[in-house]
């Protein structure tokens, strides 16, 4: 089997082609208003800064200015050609999710994001990966992944079908606690939830 790009022809079948691409626009922008519904309502203020690990295209970045104009977007991505397309306009630099470490990435950041991603990281970067994204979130975080046992379409190349028993673990080892809908909060603010807002 062929190694995986992330060229414009995946971004085109998967993201683009009405009759292919998983998530239409209206979708997309659905899912970030709960995020940032989520991450204010924790947070007690409007959120100015988001990482966006595993961008692609930075589809995010433009729903989000038009959301909270003035916010300071960070996107990560592993493709030449998604940061050669995109990254100057949309601010995405190149990086690989196991050695987020190594960018030396600014400040921490109110939201940290990493949709539809986990499943397709090897274990062995998921573990540091994800002990960054609990150094660098400020505030809560959108974790989206998808294990061996759910029902999902679309990609499946290089797929890794992990327990959802094996995802609890990683985020619990890495100090996100879950709230819910992919949502976890950090250590330090996992005081601010109610007994019954913890999964």
């Amino acid at each position: 089997m062929s190694a995986k790009r992330y060229d414009r022809a995946y971004f085109d079948r998967w993201y683009r082609n009405p009759r292919t691409r998983m998530w239409p626009r209206s979708a997309v922008a659905r899912k970030i208003r709960m995020v940032l519904g989520f991450a204010e309502q924790l947070l007690e203020r409007p959120v100015r800064s988001v990482l966006d690990v595993g961008c692609g295209e930075g589809a995010w970045q433009p729903i989000l200015a038009r959301l909270r104009p003035g916010l300071r977007y960070v996107g990560v991505d592993s493709s030449p050609y998604a940061v050669g397309r995109f990254g100057r306009r949309r601010h995405i630099r190149h990086g690989e999710f196991g050695t987020l470490h190594a960018l030396r990435l600014p400040r921490r950041f109110d939201l940290v994001v990493c949709c539809d991603v986990l499943h397709y990281v090897p274990t062995q970067e998921l573990i540091p990966g994800l002990a960054t994204l609990h150094r660098l979130a400020r505030g809560p975080a959108y974790l989206e992944a998808y294990t061996g046992g759910d029902d999902v379409e679309g990609d499946d190349h290089e797929f890794r079908r992990r327990s959802a028993g094996t995802y609890r673990r990683l985020f619990r080892e890495a100090g996100f606690t879950s709230c819910g809908m992919h949502c976890y909060v950090t250590r330090a603010m996992a005081g601010v939830l109610l007994a019954l807002e913890r999964s």
